[in-house]
């Protein structure tokens, strides 16, 4: 799942050096012979994109349009007929509608925590560089690591959350193992570990904005906030629209938390569509279903961000 998203970075910067490479070509930078090198650097980036992206993508229709029989395990063309399956499967259903919670409640918190993150630790400093380092730490731990070390935070039998709760006279929380309570304790953990990440796209967007504008806004009698909103965030809107597609992006392929800590539960309140894409594929060996699944979240996660890119575009003028 973590590859996906890998891919989706890959091919953002692919497509940055694809149009750098065509302006060197078209402003005669390079000369006629030298032009095609360019392209001979890229070409194993492609070749991976198309046999770790492209291929599995309509690997995956295929499979899910012609089911193999259990019996014999012949394919044949079966049409829409899973999809039409899956759209009339309750838990289905109430996958599709946990996940679009999910992206709906963690993308905002994590773009919003990153950019606050950033602002504090822009100025540099000894005092800002340590907590750059400790904001950043999470991120170098692997999201199976960072699962396990918050499960065992987390637990309802004597964690440490729990411990500093009881220290402050509250009641210990089921967390992890409550149906209002599971998807929160997702939140948190992506969060802890994702804002780090994000915080750094953030600080390389400020390095950028010239600081003659600040100076400009401190005549015009603008305070820190004013700052902020009318000078900082306008600068920055490029740098959150990719944050925000590429946040997405990772969000909706959250896998390691769901199977080592939630299993898609309790009452199938972390059960995401992802999760529920593998738990049919492979705990259940109904691969039609698994693929189908996933073509459907390919699908929605492609409008999440096109609608995402629209409004950002919107409000960059682009």
């Amino acid at each position: 799942m973590h590859l996906l998203t890998q891919g989706r970075e890959r091919a953002k910067l692919v497509n940055e050096v694809i149009l750098t490479m065509r302006f060197a070509v078209a402003g005669g930078t390079l000369g006629r012979k030298d032009r095609f090198i360019p392209y001979v650097f890229l070409l194993p980036a492609v070749v991976g994109l198309l046999m770790f992206e492209v291929l599995p993508f309509f690997m995956a229709i295929s499979e899910s349009t012609t089911p193999a029989s259990l019996l014999t395990g012949v394919r044949h063309f079966a049409g829409l007929a899973v999809y039409r399956v899956l759209l009339t499967d309750p838990d289905f259903i109430h996958s599709i509608l946990v996940t679009l919670l999910w992206a709906v409640i963690v993308n905002p918190i994590q773009v919003t925590i990153s950019l606050v993150l950033a602002l504090a630790v822009f100025k540099k400093g000894i005092g800002n560089s340590v907590f750059r380092i400790l904001y950043f730490l999470p991120v170098g731990s692997s999201l199976a690591v960072t699962s396990i070390i918050w499960g065992v935070i987390l637990d309802p039998n004597g964690g440490l959350a729990n411990g500093l709760l009881g220290a402050f006279g509250i009641h210990s929380q089921p967390f992890l193992t409550s149906p209002h309570q599971a998807l929160w304790s997702i939140v948190l953990l992506a969060s802890w570990t994702g804002c780090g990440y994000w915080m750094v796209f953030f600080l390389a967007g400020l390095n950028d904005i010239d600081p003659a504008l600040y100076e400009a806004a401190s005549i015009d009698g603008a305070g820190t906030t004013g700052k902020i909103f009318y000078v900082t965030i306008p600068m920055l809107m490029r740098m959150i629209a990719f944050v925000f597609v590429s946040d997405t992006v990772s969000n909706f392929l959250m896998f390691a938390p769901l199977e080592i800590l939630t299993k898609g539960g309790p009452n199938g309140s972390t059960d995401f569509l992802v999760y529920y894409a593998y738990s049919h594929a492979f705990s259940m060996n109904q691969m039609a279903i698994g693929q189908a699944a996933s073509v459907i979240l390919l699908i929605i996660v492609m409008g999440f961000v096109a609608v995402e890119l629209r409004l950002m575009r919107a409000e960059t003028g682009d």
